[in-house]
């Protein structure tokens, strides 16, 4: 197998240097960093304000994985020049089979050149780390070896796999497991007897097995299937638009997976087919970087590849016409015996539905118009909700939700926060405006609130102050707040705080 790997990809896709201090966001946690970030501390799965108080003129843009997909394009599209059966990981990362190729080309240093003579051509302008090409038996040694630029030959996979940890099998559990049994890299794992992980950790612990041995499990036990395994749909007219045909690849995957399950099989490698009214097509490879692909994970890969095409982000100029047909095809599987579904089973009827109405609004509204809430720690009402566009799956695990969080709201917390703070006058009762102090003392007691200089309406009831002060260190985007919970005559309650002087409504409670 020959990988190509691209370093920091979300950085890159995003058109910033590496050279800059830059963090990119995914849920208010640090998914990618650049080096410059990286040398002073910020990595992968810090929390914002963390990373943030490592380094000062951090950049933190959010993630967008549908503009990672649609900037790699071009590089699948060069290395289409090279072999046809390039598979696409993710964005930043893809592969193929070097085998036929370096024997066309005159051997594999000959094909690394070649390569990287595409890439070189078809990826962003930018200085950034260099694209890192591994030749290697099987692709996590060809992973590993891309790291370093490195060929392996067949014979030394083994030794080449032994000293790395145990983490790069993407199985965090499954790591974090082995260390405590005094297990921590991959030649400490290949000396285990088979039978002995097989019955202590099951079939997953037998494929990590397999692979640190230097058995591509995978490639071992895929195949292509006898009868193949195809859902396509016809367009009248042709759709337009990416979005679109996004939508109706839902029902295709959602096909596409049943008829896998009948056949009891699970697929590892989907091939997405896309013609146009005009006779143009497009064929694109992706493999899973887990060992199968569900539904979800074929409608996001379809909706990438469709965006990047449609765009004209390749090398190829874009489709003159609507497209006419889309195929999904499992082009590789494997027994799907040791799929474990939920305990209640999988997806119920009301899920796909759901997922299905937010698709047909996906298409008619455009792209990145529908978004997913993802609860997430802060102080401040706003903060502990980050929105995800749909069909995107966050990877990042949520560790700042339950920390304390001085400061925070005490439950329930208001059912609408505004986008914007409303101005808002908080008056006593002799009409004097109420103030709060450094040490949390309330001037007087609440008595009357006008809302945008509305008509004044009477404070019944009243709780706080809860006192907040935020990146005190940032003159530009620091916060010193004080928070009151407030219950007037018409029976409404108001969350608004006070800051420098002056008040704003922040949310309304139901």
């Amino acid at each position: 197998m020959l990988v190509v790997w691209w370093p920091d990809w979300p950085v890159v896709s995003l058109g910033l240097s590496c050279g800059d201090p830059v963090a990119v966001m995914e849920a208010n946690v640090v998914a990618a960093t650049s080096p410059a970030a990286r040398a002073t501390g910020v990595a992968a799965g810090q929390r914002r304000r963390e990373a943030e108080a490592l380094c000062a003129g951090l950049l933190t843009p959010c993630r967008d994985r549908t503009a990672e997909a649609r900037a790699f394009e071009p590089v699948v599209a060069a290395l289409g020049q090279v072999t046809p059966l390039v598979e696409v990981v993710r964005p930043g990362l893809c592969a193929f089979g070097a085998r036929g190729p370096a024997r066309y080309f005159g051997g594999e240093q000959s094909l690394i050149c070649r390569v990287a003579e595409a890439v070189g051509k078809a990826g962003p302008g930018e200085a950034g780390p260099a694209v890192g090409i591994g030749v290697a038996e099987g692709y996590l040694a060809a992973a590993l070896a891309a790291r370093g630029g490195e060929a392996v030959p067949a014979a030394a996979t083994r030794a080449f796999l032994a000293p790395f940890p145990v983490s790069v099998l993407g199985q965090p559990e499954l790591a974090t497991l082995l260390g405590r049994l005094g297990i921590h890299t991959l030649g400490d794992l290949a000396r285990l007897p088979e039978p002995a992980v097989l019955s202590r950790f099951g079939p997953k612990g037998r494929w990590a097995h397999g692979m640190a041995r230097g058995e591509d499990a995978r490639l071992l036990a895929a195949g292509r299937p006898a009868d193949p395994i195809v859902a396509e749909i016809v367009f009248d007219p042709p759709a337009e638009r990416s979005d679109t045909a996004a939508f109706a690849a839902r029902s295709l995957a959602a096909d596409l997976v049943l008829r896998l399950d009948g056949a009891d099989m699970a697929c590892t490698r989907l091939r997405i087919e896309v013609e146009t009214e005009h006779g143009e097509s497009l064929v694109r490879l992706w493999r899973g970087e887990e060992q199968q692909l569900d539904e979800e994970q074929m409608v996001a890969r379809v909706r990438w590849q469709l965006d990047g095409w449609l765009s004209g982000s390749g090398t190829d100029p874009p489709p003159t016409a609507g497209i006419a047909r889309l195929c999904l095809a499992a082009d590789e599987t494997v027994p799907a015996r040791s799929r474990q579904l939920g305990f209640w089973g999988g997806r119920s009827d009301r899920d796909r539905r759901a997922a299905r109405g937010a698709d047909r609004v996906l298409g008619m509204l455009g792209d990145r118009s529908v978004f997913t809430g993802m609860v997430q720690g802060g102080r401040y009402p706003d903060e502990r909700v980050a929105l995800l566009a749909w069909g995107e799956q966050s990877t990042v695990e949520r560790p700042d939700v339950g920390l304390p969080w001085p400061g925070r709201l005490p439950a329930p917390a208001p059912g609408l926060v505004h986008a914007e703070p409303v101005p808002i006058r908080l008056c006593d009762p002799g009409g004097g405006t109420v103030t709060v102090d450094g040490r949390g003392q309330v001037s007087s007691e609440p008595r009357r609130l006008s809302i945008r200089q509305g008509r004044w309406v009477e404070v019944v009831s009243w709780a706080g102050p809860w006192l907040a002060d935020q990146r005190w260190w940032d003159a530009s985007d620091g916060h010193r707040r004080a928070r009151l919970q407030l219950v007037t005559g018409n029976g409404v309650a108001h969350l608004c705080f006070v800051e420098k002087g002056r008040w704003w409504l922040e949310g309304t409670y139901d």
